[in-house]
C-alpha cells in the first residue's frame, strides 16, 4: 500500500490540467483545510475531491469490488474512510464551502466517451457555489501575443475589493 498515491494520481491531473484549461486558478492539497481536499479555488470557495472508487467505496461501481482475501480488514478500512469523507464535507460545509467529489470512474467514462460534458457539470458546481457576480480572468490573446491575466489573491473567507481607479 505504500505505493498507492495519494497526490497527483492521473484522475487528479486530469481534472485539474482541464479546469486550468478553462481559465480557473486553484491550489493543491491545501491542509489548513478539514480533509486536504484535492483541489481548492478559494475565490469560488469551493473544494473538489478526486475519490478513488475503491478507496472511498463508490457505491454501484465495479473498480469498488471488496477483496476476496482480509475482506474483514477491508470492508472495515473503507467503511472508515467513507465515515471519515462524511465528516470532512460536513466540517467544509459549516465553515462555508462548497464541496464537490469527483469520481475516478467518473473521470474515466468520460475521458473516453465526453469530457467536456463532465467539465461543464464540474464548472457550473464551481460557479453555483459563488455567490454575487461571476467574472472568470482568462488568457488574452492580442496581436498573436499572449497575455496572462492573474487572479487578485485572496484571502480565505474574504472577496477581492475592486477599486475605482482600476480600468476594465
Amino acid at each position: 500500500m505504500s505505493k498507492i498515491r495519494s497526490k497527483n494520481t492521473r484522475p487528479e491531473m486530469i481534472l485539474r490540467k482541464a479546469l486550468f484549461a478553462r481559465g480557473f486558478r486553484y491550489r493543491v492539497n491545501d491542509r489548513r483545510l478539514p480533509g486536504t481536499p484535492d483541489i481548492v479555488l478559494p475565490k469560488y470557495r469551493t473544494v473538489i475531491f478526486v475519490h478513488g472508487c475503491f478507496w472511498h467505496g463508490h457505491d454501484g461501481c465495479k473498480h469498488a469490488s471488496t477483496p476476496k482475501t482480509n475482506t474483514g480488514f477491508w470492508v472495515e478500512k473503507i467503511d472508515t474512510n467513507k465515515k471519515r469523507d462524511k465528516l470532512h464535507t460536513e466540517q467544509l460545509i459549516v465553515q462555508g464551502w462548497n464541496v464537490l467529489t469527483v469520481w475516478e470512474c467518473d473521470i474515466r467514462h468520460h475521458f473516453k466517451q465526453d469530457f467536456p460534458k463532465l467539465i461543464d457539470a464540474v464548472e457550473a458546481g464551481i460557479l453555483r457555489g459563488k455567490s454575487g457576480k461571476i467574472s472568470l480572468k482568462i488568457y488574452e490573446e492580442r496581436e498573436n501575443k499572449v497575455v496572462l491575466v492573474a487572479e487578485d489573491i485572496v484571502e480565505y473567507g474574504q472577496t477581492p475589493s475592486v477599486s475605482k481607479t482600476e480600468n476594465h
